[in-house]
Order: C-alpha cells, then structure tokens, then sequence
C-alpha cells in the first residue's frame, strides 16, 4: 500500500541513496572475500574504511571477529538468515498482494480459484488446498476429479511399493519364483536388483495384472467420488470371490479414514521415490550414503 502513498519524489531520493550505498558506501573490492565490504570515497585510505562485526563501520569501533572459528560460525549464520529472509520477504509480497497486507487472513482472497476446492478431501493442515503448480487455477471440476483419483491411484501403489520394499528385508515366499528358470524367491535380491534377476515373461504377468485390474476389476461405482471402487472400508470388497465390501456408514468417520488414505498416500509415493534414490545411488534403499 505504501507504493502508492510515497511521492515519486520520495522513491526518487530512494532509489538515489541506493545507488550511492552500491557505488560508495558498500563497494566489494574484487581482492576482499565476497561480501566484505568497503567504501570508496575520494582521498583514498584516509577517508575510506571497512565495516566489522555487525555492519558497524570502522570510524564507530567496528571491528572484524579475530577467532576463525567464531567468524566462521557468524558468517555461515548470516548466509542462512540471509536465505530465510529471502523466502520471507517473498511470502509477504505475496500474501500482501493477494490479501492487503503481509499478515493477511487468505480468506480476504475472494478471486482464488482455488476456493471451488477447498472443502474437498485432502485438504488438510498446515497448507491447506496446495497447489503451488497451478493446475486447479481454471477451477474446472472435471480436471480436478481425474487428477484427485490418480492421486488415490499412485498413493495406494506407493504404498503397497514401500511395503514391497520392507517386508522382504524379514521374510520371502519358500520355493520357485520361475521354476524353468531354477529361480528362487530366495535368489531375488530387494529392491532395483530384482529388475535384473527377474525374467521377462514374469514382468510381462505383473503389467497384464496391472492391466486386468485398471480395466475390469477396479471400476467406479460413483463419478463424484474419485478413487471410490466399491471395495469397501480397507478395500477387501472383491466380486470374484463374493466378498461384499462394507463403507463406513458414520460421514464424519468416513471423511477422516478417506483423509487419512489421501495423506498416507503422499508420504508413500515421497518414501518410495526416496528409496529407488537410495537403492539406485548406494545399492540399497537402506544403503550408507557413504557408498
């Protein structure tokens, strides 16, 4: 608000003492360490000093750290709050823009289009709707259903990936994974190994089960609920096998169980990218970096 009420007179004096501070008064001789700073007046050393600790200028005692330890640890403080204030001060144009001021309710942002969707599952705190990408900016509801279910879609994979993962550190099917192959489960090492160990014909069966499953058996039952199959609470709802799957009939719990999976389903496909990184870079999701 205040570019408006200052006078151009007064951002001209501005954006003069700006110039005179990069000039003069904080010049970066290229001999100096990045960031200390000197003045460059006329007269040469009898009127140009350096700054010290805290900015303080040399004619008011400022002096630089003497410990290298001490300054070491006080400059790398200076680069993170540095940073930090960088993010900061970004946040505040923005919320100031969007809201009218730097500590703005976000619910004064009557013109997000965000707000066709934030009462919708997995909104969740601290962040609330996030969408930093702007896919929803459009507002359409179509879009927003298809993108919602592929999200269930890859959380509930992830999750099963990260057990997949986890559980053959403690346990592995007794026999034959290809018996023409002599392959044992056994022999299947976890993880990104098993890419190499398994045979095609058994990559070629998971994809058309994969297949099966996206086409014929996990069908939705209710176009404005995305991700909704009809299996029921855990999904253990299965037409084969004549198992009928319940829903939780409370609204208030069912919105916090499908919460729950939506949120579950975030940190999986966050933990199972973090392992093929781990496995690919060390030779082990639980691999030393050292490696």
């Amino acid at each position: 608000a205040a570019v408006e009420k200052v006078p151009a007179v007064g951002w001209f004096q501005y954006t003069v003492f700006c110039g005179i501070c990069d000039l003069w008064l904080c010049h970066q001789v290229p001999s100096n360490p990045p960031g200390k700073l000197t003045t460059r007046l006329f007269g040469e050393g009898i009127t140009n000093y350096q700054y010290g600790s805290i900015g303080l200028p040399g004619y008011l005692g400022g002096k630089p750290v003497d410990d290298p330890e001490l300054k070491k640890k006080k400059l790398n403080a200076e680069l993170a709050n540095g940073r930090l204030a960088m993010m900061a001060i970004i946040g505040m144009f923005f919320q100031d823009g969007l809201t009218g001021s730097a500590w703005g309710d976000w619910a004064n942002y009557v013109d997000s289009p965000l707000r066709a969707f934030e009462s919708e599952l997995g909104v969740q705190a601290p962040l609330g709707f996030w969408d930093p990408l702007g896919f929803t900016k459009d507002g359409d509801v179509e879009s927003f259903k298809r993108r919602r279910e592929v999200e269930i879609k890859n959380g509930r994979v992830a999750m099963f990936a990260t057990m997949g993962y986890i559980v053959p550190e403690y346990f592995k099917f007794p026999g034959y994974l290809a018996p023409s192959a002599n392959l044992k489960f056994a022999d299947v090492p976890n993880g990104l190994g098993a890419l190499a160990k398994v045979p095609a014909e058994g990559w070629l069966q998971w994809v058309a089960l994969c297949g099966c499953y996206e086409t014929v058996v996990n069908t939705p039952v209710d176009a404005n609920e995305p991700g909704n199959y009809g299996k029921g609470r855990l999904g253990i709802g299965n037409m084969v096998y004549g198992i009928e799957g319940q829903s939780i009939e409370d609204p208030e719990s069912r919105k916090r169980g499908l919460n729950s999976e939506i949120a579950n389903g975030r940190l999986a496909m966050m933990a199972i990218t973090g392992m093929w990184f781990q496995d690919g870079l060390t030779g082990s999701a639980w691999g030393d970096w050292a490696n």
